[in-house]
């Protein structure tokens, strides 16, 4: 029988009310959601964060459920998932008794050949319900990295791309309908070169261009992948002046980054976006 269609539709909490606000509930199931964001805007940290709280029970916003971590941007950041599980285990003491990091089930992916070659492991993994809780979420982080170096921009590069771009889609989107999971993926971004708008010029939802850094950008692998996932979320990162500092010899210019989460596309969703900032005890949006 079909695990999905025992299971309502669910939201994986984002680990907090405002973040969560922000995108109705949080990481549909049943569905793949991208991250898009230049490096070091918090694509990890979110995902990380994510593995947590799927460990929740649905009446707190989880999913019952452990993990898969496919990285493919090396080292994996043990280091970090172990800061964030004691944190996440204190702050939930009367609801999670193991080590939370013990739930988060990690594999290297090398590119989209090896990707697609494991797929049936992954099936079986995610069906076979020997890990102590079931898996329900699987991250991909990062999807760009698989296709780093093996195609160039030729034709037929670029439609060999296009290629498994669909098919590796097609078989996350079919495990998530058929195991009511929630599928991430992160993306990179590239700067944009180009002066137009519309589809030449990647305007794809909810936002006539994106900026991160004080850069034009938008998310790499083109407008084929983008038809590959059925919601985007756009993650900037910015920095501003807030003041200055007299040290007596000199004026310092004090500035502050300004993080934001943007809802590019989302069949489920209205325009939304709201702040947040990385702490070490996680990410957290900010009401303004």
């Amino acid at each position: 029988m079909n695990p999905s269609n025992l299971l309502p539709s669910q939201n994986l909490t984002m680990g907090c009310p405002v973040l969560d606000r922000c995108l109705g509930g949080g990481i549909p199931c049943n569905s793949l959601t991208e991250l898009v964001a230049e490096s070091s805007c918090g694509k990890t940290q979110f995902c990380l964060q994510l593995t947590l709280f799927a460990q929740l029970p649905p009446s707190h916003g989880g999913l019952s459920a452990s993990s898969l971590y496919l990285h493919t941007e090396f080292p994996f950041p043990f280091r970090r998932l172990r800061h964030l599980s004691h944190s996440f285990r204190s702050s939930h003491a009367n609801l999670i008794l193991s080590n939370p990091y013990e739930d988060v089930y990690v594999h290297a992916v090398h590119d989209a050949h090896h990707l697609l070659d494991i797929m049936p492991k992954i099936e079986c993994f995610v069906a076979s319900r020997k890990t102590r809780l079931p898996v329900r979420l699987i991250v991909i982080d990062s999807i760009a990295a698989l296709f780093r170096s093996e195609f160039g921009n030729n034709p037929l590069d670029l439609k060999r791309r296009s290629f498994l771009f669909f098919e590796i889609s097609g078989m996350l989107k079919l495990l998530a309908r058929k195991y009511g999971l929630a599928v991430v993926v992160t993306n990179q971004v590239v700067d944009f070169m180009g002066e137009v708008e519309g589809i030449s010029g990647m305007r794809v939802g909810n936002l006539s261009s994106l900026h991160s850094s004080g850069r034009r950008v938008c998310p790499a692998l083109g407008l084929a992948w983008s038809h590959c996932v059925n919601s985007r979320l756009f993650l900037s990162r910015n920095e501003e002046i807030v003041g200055r500092e007299n040290d007596g010899l000199e004026d310092d210019l004090c500035r502050q980054t300004r993080r934001r989460l943007d809802v590019v596309f989302a069949p489920h969703l209205p325009p939304s976006s709201c702040e947040f900032v990385i702490t070490k005890q996680g990410v957290f949006g900010v009401d303004r």
